[in-house]
């Protein structure tokens, strides 16, 4: 990597963009520091450690949330509305003719709606989000979420505006990077966020071990931390670089005086071919239920029943989340890839899977790699998911990253070095001489 990266500094095309892209995420950390106005930050703080949800809002934003920067939405919209916007493209036939046969019009179009869905979600989620919280009241300063004067409809609407804003802003950072740097835009930005939350994490807990600061981490717990981190890098980078190849082989075919086909390739199929998205999925449906029952008051049975049997590495917990993570591997599987479709484009190019008939078989035998490949998906994801608790339970460690974040960082650093290596290939093709 680091070879690869003195590289691209050579070349002067790469280095501007490499400058670029470096530039940019400086600004979107830069301006993740802006408060937004009317907004008592310490309190949001100390409800984003009690509510799951509000905890798993502020992990993707880079600690902006429990800062109430104008970044404290980040681009989690951006990432819900496209979410939205492509699940509705299954089940709208407008948006599947306009995605298929749209061509680049098309897909522009549909950039188009997915941007405006995100400031509209943003907004949305902002007011909703504040407005849940704007009851609550710190026992210690007795400050409330909201300044005075704040505590109307003009100012949710203010609010609701600036962190809307501080999204389209993002939006617009990562959609320059993806355009004019290196790697996507939108993946940078959240990758910055997590690889901030990790370096904080670490070296909350250095200075811990130095005893700077008092969270009661011991030396063998911060190695503990620091082996695990590695461990988990290197195991996370093994399992997203693995793919599963189907041969495939392409008959001579003579068209007028030429002679095509006649070489054989492979049909690469990823192992972790479904990403986070069933990470998120999981986190999302499990902290939503308990911060909706912690709105009607931590005192209240149902809260202290949530809290005793659901909460934060409780057995039911880590149960019921490892469930979701393989209920929603598999449907994700299933709409993201299609065994007719690839069957169908192999025989209409003259092609077949050695030892498997056209047609048919061909599809049950896709079908079949296919869902052995989403059930190791899906174990793998769920023991990735439980293994920070358990181990926060077991060595009590305090972890400063969820499995979705390691996943995310370590995708993301892969595709960005995929897309630097390209770019030096295509520089120093010299062409046929």
């Amino acid at each position: 990597m680091l070879e690869t990266l003195r590289n691209a500094w050579k070349v002067q095309d790469l280095r501007k963009k490499l400058l670029y892209t470096f530039m940019m995420l400086l600004i979107y950390r830069l301006v993740g520091v802006i408060p937004v106005p009317g907004i008592n930050a310490e309190v949001v703080k100390k409800l984003a450690e009690q509510y799951d949800m509000l905890g798993l809002v502020n992990m993707m934003t880079g600690g902006s949330f429990s800062q109430m920067t104008v970044m404290a939405m980040g681009i989690t919209p951006y990432i819900n509305a496209s979410i939205i916007i492509q699940l509705l493209t299954i089940a709208i036939p407008a948006l599947e003719r306009l995605q298929k046969e749209g061509g680049e019009e098309g897909k522009e179009k549909i950039n188009k709606i997915t941007r405006y869905s995100t400031i509209v979600l943003a907004a949305i989620q902002a007011i909703g989000i504040i407005s849940a919280l704007k009851g609550q009241v710190d026992p210690v300063t007795r400050l409330t979420v909201l300044q005075t004067g704040y505590d109307s409809f003009f100012g949710l609407l203010t609010i609701g505006i600036v962190m809307a804003g501080g999204t389209a802003l993002a939006m617009w950072i990562g959609e320059r990077i993806t355009a004019r740097g290196i790697g996507n835009g939108i993946s940078l930005l959240i990758f910055a966020g997590i690889i901030s939350n990790i370096f904080s994490g670490l070296l909350t807990a250095f200075t811990d071990v130095l005893g700077i600061t008092s969270y009661g981490t011991t030396i063998s717990g911060f190695l503990i931390l620091l082996v695990t981190t590695l461990v988990l890098i290197t195991v996370v980078t093994f399992i997203d670089l693995g793919e599963r190849r189907i041969p495939v082989q392409y008959a001579k075919r003579v068209v007028g005086r030429k002679m095509y086909g006649g070489q054989s390739t492979h049909i690469p199929m990823k192992v972790l071919s479904v990403g986070v998205l069933p990470l998120i999925f999981a986190y999302s449906f499990m902290a939503f239920p308990g911060t909706i029952i912690a709105m009607f008051g931590v005192n209240s049975p149902a809260y202290k029943w949530w809290q005793a049997n659901m909460g934060q590495g409780a057995p039911l917990n880590l149960t019921v989340t490892a469930l979701l993570i393989l209920a929603f591997t598999y449907f994700y599987a299933s709409i993201s890839f299609n065994p007719q479709d690839i069957a169908k484009n192999i025989q209409q190019q003259g092609g077949n899977i050695p030892g498997i008939r056209s047609g048919p078989n061909t599809v049950a035998y896709l079908a079949r790699i296919s869902k052995r490949l989403t059930l190791f998906a899906a174990l793998f994801l769920a023991l990735l998911a439980t293994l920070p608790t358990l181990l926060s339970a077991w060595q009590n460690v305090r972890i400063p990253f969820a499995a979705s974040s390691m996943l995310i960082a370590v995708s993301v650093s892969l595709e960005t070095m995929r897309q630097v290596e390209a770019q030096l290939v295509m520089r120093n093709y010299k062409g046929f001489l």
